[in-house]
């Protein structure tokens, strides 16, 4: 399974820095690596199987590839683009359709169906909780311009925002009990910071 994580990994970061718009400012190649990073984390503390563990890899390095192909929809694009490169390698038909479940679940709003599918949307939402989510929140509101044509004033992108947290939850015991603590103190500062 080991070789198959480098294969996957060694190909999406290839399919991403040749294909991946530089207009995407958010949903780019650092998200990949943070959301892999993120479900590393995750099903760590909430002690995944090893075969849980490679299935979520596996869902966060392509949850996003679709966005070389659509915005809005991306999801099925990526289940495609990972579906034929899993298929390719020789990958069980089971063990395809449980990375390709993951995936799904990323759809907002996020309706996972088992724990792989909960780690996977709470690594998707990891932003939430980092320290510098104030990058994070720009390059959404861009990328949110460039390609769905939303334009919000500073205060509309704050209400955005805020209800946006505020409907957010995380699935995972993890995530209820210690991310959910980080992305409260970024409720806090965007409540009362002036710069938001």
């Amino acid at each position: 399974m080991n070789n198959l994580i480098e294969a996957v990994s060694n190909y999406v970061i290839l399919f991403l820095l040749e294909n991946l718009s530089d207009q995407l400012t958010f949903h780019n190649i650092s998200h990949t690596y943070d959301a892999v990073g993120a479900v590393r984390e995750i099903g760590f503390q909430i002690h995944l199987s090893d075969k849980e563990m490679y299935t979520v890899q596996i869902a966060a390095w392509f949850h996003d590839c679709g966005y070389v192909n659509t915005y809005i929809g991306h999801e099925e694009e990526s289940k495609k683009i990972a579906k034929n490169f899993l298929e390719n390698f020789g990958c069980e038909k089971y063990f395809i359709e449980a990375v390709l479940r993951c995936i799904e679940s990323t759809k907002y709003p996020q309706h996972p169906t088992c724990l792989t599918d909960q780690v996977m949307c709470d690594a998707d939402m990891f932003h939430l909780t980092k320290t510098n989510y104030s990058k994070y929140e720009k390059a959404l509101r861009l990328e949110f311009e460039k390609y769905l044509g939303l334009i919000f004033t500073d205060e509309e992108w704050k209400m955005e925002n805020r209800d946006f947290f505020r409907n957010h939850q995380y699935f995972t015991e993890y995530g209820q009990n210690v991310l959910a603590k980080f992305k409260e103190v970024n409720v806090r500062l965007m409540n009362y910071s002036n710069k938001f």
